[in-house]
């Protein structure tokens, strides 16, 4: 049975191969300038996933807080680092982000678990 984690993974794939097969060259480049942004540079990887985390929990992104979550925990984020992240996003964005804050705990107990 796939797990929650897999099917978000799968399923991302498959659109982002769908999406790029259009050969349109300003989506090209957005997902080119995304995936540059978020390398090794002045600030380290970890930083830059976990600043990914609050601006995605802020603007209620499910699908990119799970992004950041998964690329977090590959980059060595503790769960207690997750945990202050969330709290920050929580009081830059208010109360409207509390269930995105469920869905965020539920996905990173999903990757503990993978």
């Amino acid at each position: 049975m796939p797990t929650k984690v897999k099917e978000f993974n799968d399923y991302r794939q498959k659109m982002n191969d769908k999406i790029l097969a259009s050969d349109n060259k300003v989506i090209k480049r957005i997902f080119n300038l995304d995936t540059n942004a978020f390398k090794e540079g002045h600030l380290p990887v970890k930083t830059k996933e976990l600043l990914g985390l609050v601006a995605s929990m802020v603007l209620r992104c499910d699908d990119c807080v799970q992004y950041h979550l998964e690329a977090s925990m590959k980059n060595g984020v503790t769960k207690e680092e997750v945990m202050e992240t969330l709290s920050i996003a929580n009081l830059i964005g208010g109360t409207i982000v509390i269930p995105h804050l469920r869905r965020a705990v539920e996905y990173w107990e999903a990757l503990e678990n993978e």
